[in-house]
């Protein structure tokens, strides 16, 4: 199966330099400046579940393309996510397969809108990594998970070859018959988890120190909840427990990388984590929203940007 990963950055790098370390046949898209990057350094990961270095990992450019892929690996940042298409896009054949890595929901949107529907993949995936500041992959803890299945549900023969080609890399993987859910159940958490401490530039456990601050991470979650529930897609009892665990576990250092990228004035993922999850609100909450101050608080930052 030939594998073609969008990009080289912390996950689409880390996930690949894995496939390829296991022998599959991947090779990497990347734009001109990573390209020379990687032609001087090679593609290199540190990570405590064992390092890689690539003197020269397979590459192209987008001019490259010259004929189809069996599994197209998409894992750009959501505002990166029309570039990323226009630039795969001739990598797509009649019977290629995009696995799409992002959080939230919209990616599915622009991504059936462009191609077909049929062939394109529900996944989500559970790692902390990063680029420093040469280039390499910092893999930042032992999680390294990848779940994927056919956004239609159930099983199928496809789903199970592509987990046999992704399996046995060195992540973990598992196959999900709804992924959808899957996805609904990470992306109430994700949401809760930037709103809360980019709102009041703060980790976890310092956030429960502060006067209302338990209650904000309560109402957050909550609303997020709220708006998977109008879709369809509550999550379940077990979520929800571990959810509201991690949200008042004290002393907690956990933070979000969109916290990160506001105190280093980068772009912020925010209408695709917290815009496109308003959007879909059903049902009025009452009284002022924590979830749309949140969101303008981090409008009010893109806006000053």
């Amino acid at each position: 199966m030939r594998i073609l990963v969008v990009g080289a950055g912390a996950i689409g790098g880390y996930f690949g330099a894995r496939l390829l370390e296991a022998g599959r046949d991947v090779t990497f898209l990347v734009r001109e400046r990573r390209a020379e990057r990687l032609r001087q350094c090679g593609l290199k990961v540190k990570s405590p579940e064992g390092d890689l270095a690539f003197q020269c990992p397979p590459m192209m450019l987008a001019k490259d393309i010259d004929r189809p892929y069996d599994l197209i690996l998409l894992s750009c940042k959501a505002y990166d996510l029309q570039s990323a298409i226009d630039s795969f896009a001739p990598a797509v054949g009649p019977d290629t397969v995009i696995l799409p890595l992002l959080n939230g929901m919209g990616h599915l949107d622009a991504l059936d809108a462009r191609f077909d529907p049929a062939n394109v993949l529900g996944g989500q995936c559970v790692i902390a990594a990063t680029l420093d500041a040469e280039g390499e992959i910092l893999h930042l803890s032992n999680l390294h998970a990848m779940t994927i299945g056919e956004s239609a549900g159930g099983r199928s023969t496809r789903i199970d070859a592509i987990a046999a080609q992704l399996g046995g890399a060195g992540f973990d993987l598992s196959v999900s018959e709804d992924i959808l859910q899957s996805m609904w159940d990470k992306w109430v958490f994700l949401a809760t988890l930037p709103t809360g401490t980019c709102l009041l530039r703060a980790p976890i456990g310092d956030i429960l120190e502060a006067p209302g601050g338990e209650a904000l991470l309560a109402r957050l979650f909550d609303e997020c909840c709220g708006i998977a529930r109008d879709n369809a897609h509550p999550p379940g009892e077990p979520v929800v427990v571990r959810a509201r665990a991690f949200f008042s576990e004290r002393g907690s250092p956990m933070t979000a990388s969109m916290l990160r990228d506001l105190e280093n004035g980068a772009p912020i993922e925010v209408d695709h984590i917290v815009g496109d999850l308003l959007s879909r609100r059903r049902t009025p909450v009452e009284g002022l929203s924590a979830l749309a101050v949140a969101y303008a608080h981090l409008k009010a930052y893109e806006a000053r940007a």
